[in-house]
């Protein structure tokens, strides 16, 4: 499963004071272990939902180099990519993701993170690759 989709919705004072709190103690972990997969997905989903996406791309860049062959890192890293505007990155990762096995097609069509990016040229190579892999039966 992807992660929860950033789309900036709107947190009340209190889960923002909440989802800082949660950064903090992530961050410290991150420190003390930088190679903590799981503390660096939490601490990438917490960043992209309080809309930080930079620190949140940078996490899944690193998490891209831990974990170079999950295809739902590649996808994450393409949502992060799409949200800071980087549309041949996020095309990139997506046909990462896909090659290494992403299949939630679904999902991929209706997730905030990538609107922008389906709004772009560059998308239509995504969605000739989905045809594909479902006519395919892959």
């Amino acid at each position: 499963m992807a992660k929860k989709s950033s789309a900036k919705s709107e947190l009340s004072a209190k889960e923002q004071k909440e989802l800082d709190v949660t950064i903090g103690f992530l961050e410290g972990i991150v420190r003390r272990d930088p190679a903590y997969v799981e503390a660096l997905q939490l601490l990438g989903d917490d960043y992209t939902r309080r809309g930080q996406y930079a620190p949140g791309l940078e996490i899944d860049e690193r998490l891209a180099h831990l974990r170079p062959e999950d295809p739902l890192v590649h996808y994450n890293l393409a949502c992060s990519y799409s949200l800071l505007d980087q549309y041949d990155r996020a095309a990139a990762a997506l046909d990462r993701a896909m090659t290494l096995g992403y299949r939630d097609f679904k999902w991929l069509a209706r997730d905030p993170d990538l609107k922008k990016l389906r709004q772009q040229a560059v998308y239509k190579r995504i969605q000739a690759r989905v045809r594909k892999l479902k006519t395919d039966g892959i």
